[in-house]
């Protein structure tokens, strides 16, 4: 099996078509169609489907597919550590990182690693609740960034903690659920719950802490533009980081609920594969995630600025 007849069946998949694959790869449609057909042959499966609209894999092409990305993802992180090991820092990081951690981490972050890095890239992408870590577990990314979940499996992962908050519930300004002062008596709002499916978030969690069965499902949602859409604009209850809800473009649209039980405690925290724990560019990620936490905790904090003064 050659890497290359490997990369035309990843380009055809992804882009949907035989001649965008062709045109990505840099060769011929034909010569494409004939490196994808000797995969077959070897296999002994198909692997695309031809429709009018272009081409989809069969259940053996994902299988292959989603093996072959992840062989090039460590192929390349290899290519990056041999040429570190010879005191290079180049190659290219993937963050994966919960709101709290994009608004208040990353930013400080970045701005001291490319300045002392500069030939890594770094590259991140929003999860509001990556207890699951499947992103992590098949290596789509290297880092997650958030809430440090309770049942993490002992010697799968390496763990340091960064910081902690506390998800508070929110409302739009002037709803009536702003009255309410215990959990209990949001029982039956419509919440927005986050994550991948409506059996996960922390709004399951901070329901079931207290004996509570979780409330209605209003909508899920996995990115912090929908949560604050729906939050403003509806009835909706929807938890975030109180570093969040006390931003200025944030508490001017958005009520935090004075709850007797206050919210649910989250430690966040930075989690990486065990056996990604060597790589010298993860360990220097890591010192500047602790120095970007430790300004976050003395309040150091860019978003929490108005023009006249601290929020």
């Amino acid at each position: 099996m050659k890497l290359t007849t490997l990369n035309a069946l990843v380009a055809a998949i992804e882009e949907g078509s035989l001649r965008g694959a062709a045109r990505r790869v840099g060769v011929s449609q034909p010569a494409l169609t004939k490196m994808v057909r000797e995969l077959e042959i070897e296999l002994e499966a198909t692997l695309l489907m031809r429709t009018s609209r272009g081409v989809q894999p069969t259940a053996q092409g994902k299988v292959l597919y989603e093996r072959a990305v992840r062989a090039h993802r460590e192929l390349r992180a290899a290519v990056d550590e041999i040429h570190q090991m010879d005191g290079r820092l180049v190659g290219e990081l993937h963050l994966g990182a919960v709101p709290v951690a994009v608004m208040l981490l990353i930013p400080e972050t970045l701005r001291t690693f490319v300045r002392d890095f500069p030939g890594i890239k770094l590259r991140v992408s929003e999860e509001l609740y990556v207890a699951q870590l499947h992103k992590l577990r098949s290596g789509e990314v290297d880092i997650t960034i958030g809430g440090i979940p309770d049942d993490l499996p002992t010697g799968e992962f390496h763990v340091e903690p960064l910081m902690e908050t506390t998800m508070v519930p929110t409302v739009r300004k002037g709803s009536p659920w702003t009255r309410a002062r215990r959990l209990s008596d949001l029982q039956s709002a419509q919440w927005v719950y986050t994550g991948s499916t409506s059996e996960s978030g922390y709004a399951k969690l901070l329901f079931e802490s207290y004996g509570l069965s979780a409330p209605a499902v209003g909508a899920t949602v996995n990115s912090t533009l929908a949560l604050l859409s729906l939050a403003c604009s509806g009835d909706y209850v929807a938890l975030m980081p109180q570093q969040i809800a006390r931003l200025p473009f944030v508490s001017q649209f958005l009520s935090t609920i004075e709850l007797e039980e206050g919210g649910y405690p989250v430690r966040v925290g930075a989690i990486l594969r065990s056996d990604s724990v060597p790589s010298a560019v993860l360990r220097h990620l890591m010192a500047h995630l602790h120095r970007a936490a430790h300004q976050a905790k003395k309040g150091n904090i860019p978003l929490l600025e108005r023009p006249g003064g601290r929020v």
